[in-house]
């Protein structure tokens, strides 16, 4: 089973029509929230998204945008640099991450 996030808050958005289907999104998301459908790239599941960017940033077409750093992913990661356990802040402190 594929990992989830928080339901309905991941500022992930993808531009149908800049995508130009090189399928570099599902390529590099380690999540799979991407699928390729008729030449084009599709969100599969959206509270999948960690927003880590890797989508945006390999993206040829910039027809993916994400506020990276905000959610989950950036928690996890911090965690591991400070040697603190993950907050993303979206409760109250809790360390849901």
């Amino acid at each position: 089973m594929k990992h989830r996030y928080l339901r309905n808050v991941a500022t992930l958005v993808l531009s149908d029509e800049r995508c130009i289907g090189c399928g570099r999104c599902a390529e590099v998301c380690p999540h799979g929230v991407f699928s390729m459908i008729e030449k084009k790239a599709r969100i599969e599941v959206k509270d999948r998204c960690m927003e880590c960017g890797a989508c945006a940033k390999n993206c040829p077409a910039n027809a993916i945008t994400v506020d990276s750093g905000v959610g989950c992913a950036s928690a996890v990661i911090m965690g591991w640099l400070t040697g603190s356990e993950p907050s993303c802040d979206c409760s109250s402190g809790d360390g849901c991450c």
